[in-house]
């Protein structure tokens, strides 16, 4: 059976550096910081007191407020990028069969806002089981899928991934997948988190997973660097527009990007530490690139990971060595997660994002916030510190890792018709 290709036709953000994708982007290649004292929260009495929330972002700009309220912020922040990405695509405008059109959307923890605000209602009351009737649909994971694909009425494939900070490569993987074995003609993908709140950062916290640089919050993510102590909490939403080549072809669609691979492998280490020499990361990356067809020097561009965590950060540059051998020393490296911070299931979304917008525009964003350098990496790599580079970028990898010791990564290729 011929594999069928798949393209890229539209692409929406919700980041805590830019509310609409253009704005996402200039962030990036501007090096801006998405780290700021909280805002949602009274966040005194916790050991984090900052995070990268979304900036000037009000709901009711985007969805009615009557229909908002159904809604836990990351399904509201799912359909806010997934409607800037079908707009993007003028996917329905060319009257598409909806049959073969799905969604398939990452999130890693989903509603947990609800399930915090129904807990905290409980509790507070006399014992009397009262329940908002919208707590259950409000709160579980797959129902962002389920919105968009009410809202435009599309009957493919639709679904939910949930594999922590893998969940919305996992999607992309998914819906990649599903268009070329010629399940669908076209899928809505990618993820969104909500976890600014007292249970996201007072969970993460306890874990030891977030860094407690409360002085100076817009350079606390900063992966490699030697100082590095903790990621960064994020928020937001990613979309991309997954459709198959001649099906973008016939009805004249704008293409960023053609996806070219996907790869997916597990730790079987520990539930959240990577495995100490990155053969989980290895071996997704050499899985890829085998479901590529291409070599590792052939990649121009690796989107990290990248947490800015001790262990985290060694880990991944230990298998990216592994795979890219010498070629290693040929590529541009970054973590886009300095400036938005960790958007957990979302992650992948906006960072895939960052690879074709690379791809399209051959510039590869930068890690910014970087001081000193650890000498247990190697520093002849090519982290783009700081400020972004330049060049030509045909195929750029992106990596997502999520607790569990799920690993993803994702390929996408210049398009070239």
């Amino acid at each position: 059976m011929e594999l069928k290709r798949v393209v890229i036709t539209g692409l929406g953000a919700l980041t805590p550096i830019g509310n609409t994708l253009d704005q996402y982007w200039n962030g990036l290649l501007n090096g801006v910081s998405g780290a700021a004292p909280i805002q949602q929260f009274d966040a005194a009495l916790f050991k984090t007191q900052f995070a990268c929330e979304l900036k000037n972002f009000n709901v009711e700009d985007f969805i009615e407020r009557k229909e908002a309220r159904k809604l836990d912020p990351f399904a509201q922040y799912a359909m806010v990028s997934s409607s800037e990405a079908m707009a993007d695509s003028g996917l329905m405008e060319s009257n598409p069969n909806v049959d073969r059109i799905g969604v398939i959307w990452g999130s890693g923890i989903g509603g947990l806002k609800t399930f915090q605000d129904e807990a905290q209602n409980f509790f507070a009351g006399d014992g009397t089981p009262r329940f908002n009737p919208f707590f259950i649909p409000k709160m579980i994971s797959d129902i962002a899928a389920g919105h968009i694909s009410i809202k435009y009425g599309l009957r493919g494939p639709n679904y939910a991934t949930v594999s922590a900070c893998a969940s919305s490569s996992h999607a992309i993987i998914d819906a990649f997948n599903l268009i070329r074995l010629g399940k669908a003609d076209a899928i809505v993908t990618g993820g969104s988190e909500a976890c600014v709140n007292e249970m996201g950062m007072g969970g993460f916290n306890a874990l030891k997973a977030l860094s407690t640089r409360n002085d100076s919050p817009e350079t606390a993510s900063r992966p490699f660097d030697l100082d590095r102590e903790g990621f960064v909490l994020g928020e937001g939403s990613g979309a991309l527009i997954l459709e198959e080549y001649e099906h973008a072809i016939k009805r004249g669609a704008k293409i960023y990007a053609e996806v070219i691979g996907g790869g997916m492998s597990a730790d079987a280490y520990h539930m959240t530490a990577p495995h100490p020499e990155g053969l989980g990361a290895r071996n997704t990356m050499l899985s890829a690139l085998d479901d590529a067809g291409i070599t590792p020097d052939q990649v121009d561009y690796v989107n990290v990971h990248g947490t800015s965590t001790p262990l985290g950060d060694i880990a991944e540059v230990k298998a990216i060595q592994q795979v890219f051998g010498e070629s290693a020393y040929g590529i541009n490296i970054s973590s886009t997660k300095s400036m938005t911070g960790h958007l957990l299931g979302a992650a992948g979304a906006i960072e895939a994002i960052a690879c074709v917008l690379a791809v399209q525009n051959d510039i590869v964003p930068p890690t910014i916030n970087h001081f000193t350098d650890d000498p247990e990496l190697d520093n002849r790599l090519n982290f783009t510190f700081n400020t972004p580079q330049k060049r030509v970028v045909n195929i750029a990898l992106s990596n997502t890792f999520g607790f569990g010791g799920h690993n993803t990564t994702v390929i996408v290729k210049k398009f070239k018709g």
